[in-house]
């Protein structure tokens, strides 16, 4: 199955502290997603030829003793497993060769197995990408703790929406929309999926309960690397004395929860992003290629491991969901095929499964050309 990560090529002037650890994430999470692949490939008695960091000519490698080719390859955009009867890393089927098989070949091979071992192999890479975002979570926050502070207003910002709903200094934010809010991050996470969208608000007030109704406004923020990017927000400020933040120990039953409740809820930022792209409401220039992915990783790298670490959790989460779209190419496109051939109790001819794979790679070179452009104009 091949390994798609919207990466296209291309060399800026990237230093050593952007380039390695923008290698190492991306090494890391096509690993995770191939090895999904193989694991269930095998599993279903699937023979595999390769297993391929990267692409284009091999650089290292070694033949294990079950006859994969274990190997990295000059070009670390991507990766790749290829089983028997593939005829390129996309897994487009070779019927040619197929049909020279002798029965013991074509017993180890991809298309010849049924529709549910074919389909659970495909999808094993996306899931083992979203299993590598809650493991990451959880050993971040089992290892570091987790900051917290309490939901308390420091500031209400002038001429915003909290200044127009109401909401003062000292306010104590109890639930949003019957949520209920223990901590400060907690009411950011709320505002952030919930733009221009009414928030009903329960705070306390000098010791009684307030309800409130605020809207979240769409304002361009910066981070502290010059990045800009569009964010809900309502206009309130927490500081130490007011919010009194800490580092919460998590036990690792806690901080599986919390990589799970971290991974469901970035999943779900995600999906709103995409539909957002196609709907016109979200900007595409959000979307980034090689250069701005590896930017990210250098600042992530310089303010640690652990934020290195959550960034290749939230790159993980996004390969996993465009890896699922249903594009041929893509491994959403082969089980869109697989849940056709399931209804129709055969698979789809030659012809219509060829045209659907040219339609993909359009699909997908288009995309990769798309976010190289984004990276460009970030550029000048």
């Amino acid at each position: 199955m091949e390994f798609l990560s919207s990466l296209g090529g291309g060399v800026f002037d990237m230093t050593l502290g952007t380039i390695v650890p923008f290698l190492f994430v991306l090494t890391v999470i096509v690993f995770f997603h191939e090895l999904g692949h193989y694991l269930v490939g095998r599993w279903c008695g699937i023979r595999v030829l390769a297993f391929s960091i990267g692409f284009g000519p091999e650089l290292v490698g070694f033949n294990d003793r079950a006859g994969t080719r274990w190997k990295v390859c000059a070009i670390p955009l991507g990766g790749y497993v290829k089983f028997m009867g593939d005829e390129n890393a996309a897994s487009v089927p070779d019927n040619a060769a197929l049909a020279r098989m002798n029965d013991e070949e074509r017993s180890g091979a991809f298309h010849t197995k049924s529709v549910a071992r074919r389909a659970a192999t495909v999808a094993a890479g996306p899931i083992a990408n979203f299993i590598l975002a809650i493991v990451i979570f959880a050993g971040v926050a089992y290892f570091n703790g987790r900051v917290v502070g309490d939901p308390v207003i420091a500031q209400v910002q002038a001429d915003s929406p909290a200044q127009a709903a109401g909401l003062q200094p000292g306010d104590r934010i109890l639930s949003a929309d019957g949520e209920e809010i223990r901590y400060f991050s907690d009411f950011q996470r709320h505002v952030s999926t919930r733009a221009g969208v009414p928030i009903a608000l329960e705070v306390e007030r000098d010791g009684r309960a307030v309800d409130l109704t605020v809207t979240p406004a769409v304002r361009i923020q910066t981070d502290n690397f010059g990045n800009e990017f569009p964010m809900p927000i309502i206009g309130i400020v927490a500081d130490e004395a007011s919010a009194a933040f800490r580092t919460e120990e998590l036990s690792l039953p806690a901080s599986l929860s919390y990589g799970v409740e971290q991974t469901w809820f970035i999943t779900g930022q995600t999906v709103s992003f995409i539909g957002g792209i196609f709907s016109g409401s979200q900007p595409s220039d959000q979307i980034g290629g090689p250069v701005r992915i590896a930017q990210v990783s250098g600042q992530a790298a310089s303010l640690g491991f652990a934020p290195l670490l959550n960034l290749a959790a939230l790159l993980s989460i996004s390969i996993g969901l465009l890896n699922l779209l249903p594009i041929p190419m893509l491994d959403g496109g082969h089980l869109m095929f697989y849940a056709a051939e399931a209804v129709r109790g055969r698979p789809l001819s030659e012809r219509v499964q060829e045209i659907g794979f040219r339609i993909g790679l359009a699909l997908v070179m288009g995309l990769m050309v798309f976010a190289f452009w984004n990276d460009l104009s970030s550029l000048t």
